[in-house]
């Protein structure tokens, strides 16, 4: 459960409702302002524009998505790049020793469809390079249908304020057309205002975070599939497997590879790792 999600819904809505209903001259929660803000009119211009032009613009299967889409928000599958790292090396270790062939007992262990893949066409002593092309190919789908998933929130939240203008329209053309109706006038009014507040709070409390929460959602499981994809070509170039556990490590953000650092332990004089600095000892004696 993503519990920071939850939070930052409930504070966003919280807050709205709060400045709603706070009375700053008697310092009081006052509910009945709640009835200001509620309209029938204005909320069927734009939940219910957004929506049909929504189905204009996407096929059935998109809709399909939103309660996966929402499952992956508060209950996210968790990608860790430095577990991937790990489980690659341990792979590479076994390669290395028994061979490319011995990792077919591995295959049954792992639950990971693009590594589990993966290996497989190693395994079957498919070309490195068609394995790479495979492997990238499956990637760029994968950002392909995560992007196109983004976009459908990212439309929804650029129609959003624009059926709120258009209520706003609509309402201040009532209210122009019966200037000596005062009860007219004043129902105009609140449809023109309204709406925009409706169009603004679909747009930027429920489109455009679901939206950015999805995209971070794609860069976490990207990354893993970007280090296993270099893993396994380095598995079956037959490379040393600390120097893969090295190369996958590069290609972590900046805060993961500052957290391997203090991992490994406080570093020399001359800023070397420790790790390294014992290395480079033992070979200055064997030079000596």
């Amino acid at each position: 459960m993503d519990i920071l999600s939850i939070i930052g819904l409930i504070l966003a809505v919280g807050m709205v409702l709060f400045g709603i209903m706070f009375d700053s001259d008697t310092t009081r929660v006052v509910l009945g302002n709640l009835q200001a803000f509620w309209d029938y009119p204005s909320l069927a211009i734009t939940i219910g524009g957004t929506i049909g032009v929504m189905m204009l613009s996407f096929p059935p299967s998109a809709f399909k998505k939103i309660g996966k889409h929402m499952q992956i928000i508060f209950r996210p599958q968790k990608f860790d790049p430095r577990q991937s790292i790990q489980q690659i090396v341990e792979l590479a270790t076994e390669a290395r020793m028994k061979g490319l062939l011995s990792l077919e007992d591995k295959l049954n262990e792992i639950d990971e469809p693009f590594l589990h893949n993966s290996l497989m066409l190693v395994v079957d002593s498919v070309d490195s390079e068609k394995v790479k092309a495979a492997m990238e190919t499956e990637l760029d789908q994968l950002d392909a249908r995560h992007a196109l998933d983004r976009s459908f929130y990212e439309k929804a939240a650029s129609f959003a304020p624009a059926f709120g203008m258009i209520g706003t329209l609509i309402g201040l053309i009532l209210m122009l057309g019966n200037m000596q109706d005062v009860n007219a006038l004043a129902s105009g009014m609140a449809v023109a205002l309204i709406t925009t507040l409706y169009g603004s709070l679909l747009a930027n409390i429920v489109c455009l975070p679901v939206a950015s929460k999805l995209k971070a959602r794609h860069e976490e499981e990207f990354l893993c599939k970007q280090l296993v994809m270099e893993g396994v070509i380095a598995i079956q170039e037959g490379e040393n497997p600390r120097y893969i556990e090295e190369k996958l490590y590069k290609l972590l953000p900046a805060h993961m590879k500052l957290g391997k650092e203090e991992e490994e332990g406080p570093e020399e004089e001359n800023g070397t790792p420790r790790r390294f600095g014992r290395r480079k000892k033992n070979n200055q004696d064997k030079r000596s």
